[in-house]
């Protein structure tokens, strides 16, 4: 290890000499309490470092080492069910080593060392193989099968494979390549800040079926997508993300708490292991990857948590596995961003953060994507990103909010006065949008319904009428509406309340299947349009808003998906009885 001298020292940011032979991002060890650091800065021979640990304490002349790598995660067996910091030491190991404060200078294996796992071949020796093929497979959780890949770099041919149980440093196969021979472990190392190469990005043209029916109906997000949700504090975004996890149509989830308040993050760590994955019956922590980096934590770590969290988001992606990575929030890490940059004695931008924000918040989530991943056989994975945005007061024109509507496809905007009425999820339907509804139709039209692209925009379009009537009963009153329009505000009034309310504590209501969706707005949709027929055709208004299949159609979001016959009969029971309004004579 090379070493230099700290000079000064500045919160989270120290300044060291002597480090003529450092590179950028380069991890160092701070003092003789070897406190893990970054290089973000280098003029001449002195480098700036961000510490991911309390610096108080430290002092010009402590000494600086140089490890002359990267900050790298570990990858292998043992990352699923685990909860890391933000720079991925395993809090279980850190708390039985140390209690319940992480102390400074605390060294601990970020994946066990110890454990044997059984590794199963799928090649045979003599085969030849390529960086991303995959030569065997670990059992890792009951849902998820961990695959050992042939790191980036390495081809040749297979000279030794071996099968049984193993640790991740111990060889499982040797490799014959032009260089000689190279043992493989189950371990592999990567830098977060950069990502993992693939042979081809794919548009995204299959959507991530999250059964959220504001979601999936009016602002869906693709596989490899990215998505945002930005909203003021109690709207909603951690009870989203909750629900994005549990039902999105995702193999694997990676959970950034970036900077989230400790109450919060323990909500979370005691909720997820609770969580039964619907598909499998099984806890949802054995799909899960956690990072936990809370507010009162090192800021420096709290910028490196989503680089981790991406970066084990990639290395699922490349076994093949659509990966679902939620980012909670990046408002929090723009902060640390911010922080940084003003103790480097940058130009700051807009609000004091750095001029870089945008360019950094696009390298994050330009990391997503659909792609087919290295290997001779061309697998497909899919990584998508959903960052929760917070901006302050609600403010959605401040720049973190900005920059990231900039860059990610979908915007899911919650609205506190939708929170304060009870409606949840507390998308506002006028704000949100979704850049993906072009690409995504085919999929739809194919597998659910021709008919889904017309219901939904005349459902948005009904919408948006209420938003202009509503105006105008706010002026003069609701008597100055006509009858057709008053029918249209009890068609909204259904639409909001019966199809884009849902409960997400209530076992049946809190997923619906896309096809369950579409059977749930065709019943509005029929009524509305049977509705208007009639009254056109001489129907009293207040027969027709008082017909009892109303009631049947509110309470269709709890048909089991096993029922979804049920919707034939109320489809009938509407003609019936609206029909029945018309022998009633004039309006």
């Amino acid at each position: 290890m090379k070493e230099g001298r700290i000079i000064k020292v500045s919160g989270p940011l120290v300044i060291a000499e002597g480090m003529q032979d450092a590179r950028m991002y380069d991890v160092v060890r701070v003092s003789d309490r070897k406190l893990i650091g970054e290089i973000i800065e280098i003029r001449e021979d002195k480098a700036s470092i961000q510490v991911y640990e309390e610096t108080s304490g430290l002092g010009p002349g402590e000494p600086v080492f140089t490890t002359g790598e990267p900050l790298s995660v570990e990858l292998g067996p043992g990352l699923i069910e685990s909860i890391f910091d933000g720079i991925q030491r395993p809090l279980d190991v850190v708390r039985s080593a140390v209690g319940d404060h992480i102390t400074r200078g605390v060294e601990v294996n970020k994946l066990n060392r110890a454990r044997k796992w059984n590794f199963k071949p799928t090649v045979a020796k003599g085969a030849k193989v390529i960086s991303g093929d995959i030569i065997g497979t670990v059992r890792e959780t009951s849902i998820i099968e961990h695959k050992i890949m042939v790191p980036y770099g390495i081809e040749g041919t297979i000279e030794d494979i071996l099968s049984g149980e193993f640790t991740i440093e111990e060889t499982v196969a040797r490799i014959k390549t032009s260089k000689g021979t190279k043992d493989i472990q189950m371990l592999q190392k990567w830098p977060v800040r950069r990502g993992r190469p693939y042979k081809q990005k794919l548009a995204p043209t299959n959507p991530m079926i999250t059964g959220q029916r504001i979601i999936d109906t009016f602002f869906p997000v693709a596989k490899g997508g990215t998505a945002c949700i930005p909203g003021p504090f109690g709207s909603g975004k951690t009870v989203v993300q909750h629900q994005l996890a549990k039902w999105a149509d995702a193999e694997l989830i990676v959970y950034i708490g970036c900077g989230e308040r400790g109450n919060e993050m323990t909500d979370v760590l005691m909720e997820f292991p609770e969580l039964k994955d619907p598909k499998t019956g099984e806890p949802l922590m054995k799909r899960t990857v956690l990072i936990a980096n809370t507010s009162d934590m090192p800021v420096a770590a709290r910028e490196a948590s989503i680089y981790t969290g991406i970066t084990i988001g990639e290395y699922f992606r490349d076994m093949g596995y659509s990966v679902a990575l939620m980012a909670d929030s990046t408002s929090r890490w723009a902060e640390a961003l911010r922080e940084m940059s003003g103790r480097l004695e940058e130009m700051p931008g807009e609000e004091g953060y750095p001029a870089y924000l945008g360019s950094k918040l696009a390298e994050f989530y330009e990391r997503a994507g659909r792609v087919i991943c290295h290997g001779s056989e061309g697998r497909e994975g899919a990584l998508t990103a959903v960052g929760a945005v917070s901006p302050p007061g609600g403010d959605l024109s401040e720049p973190v909010t900005q920059a990231t509507l900039r860059i990610v496809k979908v915007f899911w905007g919650l609205d506190a006065s939708l929170a304060y009425r009870r409606h949840f999820p507390a998308i506002n339907w006028l704000l949100s949008y979704s850049l993906y509804l072009e690409r995504l139709g085919d999929w739809f039209a194919k597998e659910v319904s021709t008919d889904w692209e017309r219901l939904r925009i005349e459902a948005m379009r009904i919408l948006q009428e209420e938003a202009e009537l509503q105006e105008i009963v706010r002026l003069v009153g609701l008597d100055a509406l006509s009858i057709k329009d008053r029918f249209t505000l009890e068609t909204s009034k259904s639409i909001r309340e019966d199809y884009l309310h849902q409960n997400a504590f209530h076992d049946v209501d809190t997923y619906a299947s896309i096809q369950k969706q579409f059977r749930m707005l065709k019943l509005i949709l029929m009524f509305h349009n049977e509705g208007h027929k009639a009254l056109s055709e001489g129907a009293l208004y207040k027969d027709i808003v008082n017909l009892p299949i109303r009631e049947r159609i509110a309470k269709s979001k709890f048909i089991p998906e096993s029922n979804i016959s049920e919707f034939d009969a109320i489809e009938a029971d509407i003609r019936k009885q609206i029909a029945s309004t018309l022998s009633n004579g004039g309006i």
